[in-house]
């Protein structure tokens, strides 16, 4: 669409905003003015839903009342409580019921994953990822391929950007794939860049690393409720993510894995095994059933108990979700809001910052990352104390965020107004 820089632009897009409702659903920081700050950092921790006050307190009530027996006669029983976040949860990443489960956090999940499908050969060893990856996703591949009595140096493959660019073209992970395909044991990008905000092709880089017989996940931290997904039918083998960025499951909440039915449902393939990952028929016949007999689906990767406290904020963020109609009409104000964020960069002075994000909406969720050309750090600060809460990555690079769940279309107005007067 076409876009104005006038404020009153910005009040028209919010006013003609069909998701607007949603924004009251959530706790907004105020600031020293005692006025919402400007919160473009959903990209690091999502705002608390309201209702994850109650949720939470209902746990906390059936554990003061009915203590152990909350697990079967709880509100909502603590037994099978991950349950209650398979459905959402699937519909987010396009995946069947039986391919997700909601466990452990992203890393512990990756290092699980990698246990079940990094089965290295001599002949086929390697790992491809994406530079600049995650660096926790980094440091739990290189010790992944020194655990199998390998070297990183060697076994290590990173898909990097071109001289004098900023994000990793489908070409040269293409071009990877080709080269190396036939060592290659597993491939794992992050499905939008943490560092630039691209959004990888998941369905093209799937196939491609499929046909060379490669195993092909994704990171989706920044991508679970960001973007559309549909994991099963791109033909994913795996993926992991975190909750409490866009997901607004809180601090440290509870993460989540998808595995494709092929594999879900193979009690064959090795996994690292724990007590919530045996089948439940005869799950509390403990030491009278000692051999480990894997729940066909995404459970047979769980290891302990749901952790019921760090799962509860999740269910009433995911609810939000469902009644904002999911994805799609998410995606919808997403593209808009931060198209105009963009539009509204490109008004500012040029010297003053690059944005490195791709261009193309198709290639980037709702984060634009600012590379700031000079005294960044002191820029990051003026924008903190005009009441804007962005992040700041090392060493020149301002994240902004904003989501269409609570963020309004004039606070990308007033952000980019405050960041164009610093200069």
């Amino acid at each position: 669409m076409t876009f104005s820089a006038d404020e009153e632009f910005a009040h028209q897009l919010d006013a003609e905003d069909p998701l607007r409702r949603f924004r009251k659903r959530f706790h907004l920081p105020l600031g020293a003015n005692g006025k919402p700050v400007i919160y473009l950092a959903g990209n690091s921790l999502g705002l608390m839903p309201k209702a994850a006050r109650q949720i939470v307190e209902q746990e906390l009530d059936d554990w003061a009342k009915l203590a152990v027996d909350a697990h079967l006669d709880g509100a909502t029983p603590w037994y099978s409580y991950h349950e209650t976040l398979r459905q959402p949860t699937a519909r987010l990443v396009g995946a069947q019921p039986n391919e997700v489960i909601c466990m452990n956090s992203l890393t512990v999940n990756l290092h699980l994953m990698m246990a079940t499908f990094y089965r290295p050969t001599k002949s086929r060893n390697k790992i491809l990822m994406e530079e600049p990856a995650f660096p926790s996703d980094t440091y739990a591949i290189k010790s992944q391929i020194v655990h199998h009595g390998f070297d990183p140096k060697e076994a290590l493959i990173l898909a990097r950007p071109r001289a004098g660019e900023f994000t990793v073209r489908l070409d040269d992970i293409e071009a990877a794939l080709k080269k190396h395909g036939e060592q290659i044991a597993v491939v794992v990008v992050g499905g939008v860049n943490f560092f630039t905000g691209q959004l990888f092709d998941i369905e093209k880089i799937t196939s491609a690393a499929r046909k060379r017989g490669c195993v092909v996940g994704f990171d989706l931290a920044h991508a679970i409720g960001n973007v559309p997904l549909a994991l099963h039918d791109w033909n994913v083998d795996f993926a992991v993510w975190c909750s409490y960025k866009y997901l607004n499951a809180g601090p440290g909440a509870i993460a989540g894995a998808f595995m494709h039915e092929r594999h879900a449902t193979n009690r064959e393939l090795p996994r690292l095994a724990g007590w919530f990952g045996n089948d439940p028929a005869t799950r509390f016949r403990l030491h009278l059933e000692p051999e480990f007999i894997p729940v066909p689906s995404a459970d047979g990767w769980q290891i302990s108990n749901p952790p019921i406290l760090s799962m509860a904020p999740l269910r009433a963020s995911l609810a939000i979700f469902d009644e904002a109609g999911g994805m799609e009409l998410l995606r919808a104000k997403s593209v808009k809001l931060t198209g105009y964020l963009q539009f509204l960069l490109e008004q500012a002075p040029s010297k003053l910052f690059t944005v490195i994000t791709p261009d193309e909406p198709e290639a980037r969720g709702c984060q634009l990352s600012i590379l700031v050309h000079e005294h960044p750090k002191e820029l990051f600060g003026k924008l903190a104390a005009a009441g804007v809460k962005c992040d700041f990555r090392e060493p020149n690079v301002i994240r902004a965020a904003p989501t269409p769940l609570y963020n309004t279309f004039h606070e990308v107005w007033r952000f980019a107004k405050i960041l164009s007067e610093h200069r």
